[in-house]
């Protein structure tokens, strides 16, 4: 993951180089996300008939190569999403294909408990690449950031890849071979459970990536509104401790699942979500304090119900359509994920641009559209 917010750290920087709009800012966030969608379908149903850890180290060469080639050659649009799309192949790869890893090797409440653990890890990886990318652009310049963070990922196959004893494939060889497996997700879909938590997921990651994606553009922009008394550290160390802070919301919120219901606690939770969002957006020029309590309490909500959502997605899978069920949904949710930063940033554009202090309400509003709307769609397409 050391890669994977390089780019939203040095978002407000990059912008200003390379003179892109907010939307085309935004565009070369979500474009991580084209390259995920494009191919997690057919990474994770691979998994159905191929050793997963192959999968994943194939996935951490391609992720590390994306980030080398950010920092060696991207030098504006074009060349940004391009290596942007790369390394959503690359994480692609190793994120669901490395759930199904390790859900294979447990059973029962433990496993439950074990991939809310496991999506938590998901924001710690986010916290240390932001961390990451703000320390060393600093002393050594933007292009460094990236290079670095090539690191990562070599490290993180060799581990799975050596550490993990291969498990024996029972799937037939006709299994996965699609790139995207309709027939098993028309399956998968007429499973109303499954169906339901992909949905959800969908709304969750817009609104997880898009407030993700620009953190650190808000927090410059609430900066510039205080005259004197501003935030005290790097802003992407703020965002880092941030997301690091809201990882045990989603243990937490599986725990609170099990206790009260997953759907009761999934649409609690988005609703909360989303109306706490516009609520950050209004705060930007409160006393510096405030804004990270209200930004850091927000991403807890935002994680609240992700391990949940992912916990039930495996629980109601059909076992012969776990990899292809897990595909579908990573490939929805972060469709939703490939939305949230174009989505945030046209809303900055449309309602006034970075400068307006409404234009973020109106963007923050934009990504929990969704998550605000769930509960009376879930209500509406109840039995």
């Amino acid at each position: 993951m050391l890669g994977f917010s390089t780019y939203a750290a040095l978002l407000p920087g990059l912008r200003d180089e390379w003179h892109l709009s907010n939307a085309e800012a935004g565009v070369i966030g979500g474009m991580f996300f084209a390259g995920y969608v494009a191919t997690v379908s057919y990474w994770t149903a691979l998994t159905d008939r191929l050793d997963a850890r192959r999968v994943y180290l194939a996935g951490s060469v391609i992720a590390a190569a994306a980030s080398t080639g950010f920092g060696f050659a991207a030098g504006g649009l074009a060349s940004a999403m391009f290596f942007q799309v790369l390394l959503g192949i690359g994480i692609a790869a190793t994120y669901m294909p490395g759930l199904r890893l390790l859900s294979d090797r447990l059973s029962g409440p433990r496993q439950s408990r074990s991939i809310a653990t496991y999506t938590s890890f998901f924001g710690i990886g986010t916290a240390l690449s932001l961390a990451a990318a703000g320390f060393i652009a600093t002393s050594a310049g933007w292009r460094m950031a990236f290079v670095v963070a090539a690191a990562g990922p070599i490290v993180s196959g060799m581990l799975v890849f050596l550490l993990l004893e291969s498990l024996p494939v029972s799937a037939p060889r006709k299994a996965s071979t699609a790139l995207f497996p309709f027939a098993a997700w028309r399956q998968v879909l007429r499973n109303r459970a499954a169906a339901g938590y992909t949905a959800g997921y969908m709304a969750h990651c817009l609104e997880l990536f898009g407030s993700r994606g620009w953190m650190v553009a808000f927090l410059a922009f609430s900066a510039s509104l205080h005259a004197g008394d501003s935030f005290p550290w790097q802003l992407p160390a703020i965002a880092a401790v941030v997301n690091l802070l809201a990882v045990p919301a989603s243990i937490f919120g599986n725990e609170m699942a099990l206790r009260i219901g997953r759907r009761r606690w999934i649409l609690l939770v988005m609703a909360a979500s989303g109306s706490s969002g516009m609520l950050v957006g209004f705060a930007a020029s409160w006393h510096w304090a405030l804004v990270l309590a209200l930004l850091t309490g927000y991403s807890m909500l935002v994680m609240a119900e992700s391990g949940t959502l992912t916990a039930g997605l495996v629980a109601t899978a059909p076992a012969e359509l776990r990899g292809a069920a897990m595909g579908l949904y990573s490939l929805l949710g972060f469709g939703g994920g490939l939305l949230g930063p174009v989505v945030f940033g046209a809303a900055l554009d449309a309602a006034g641009g970075a400068a307006n202090p409404l234009a973020w309400v109106v963007a923050y509003a934009a990504i929990g559209a969704g998550c605000l709307a769930a509960p009376l769609v879930a209500r509406l397409m109840r039995p």
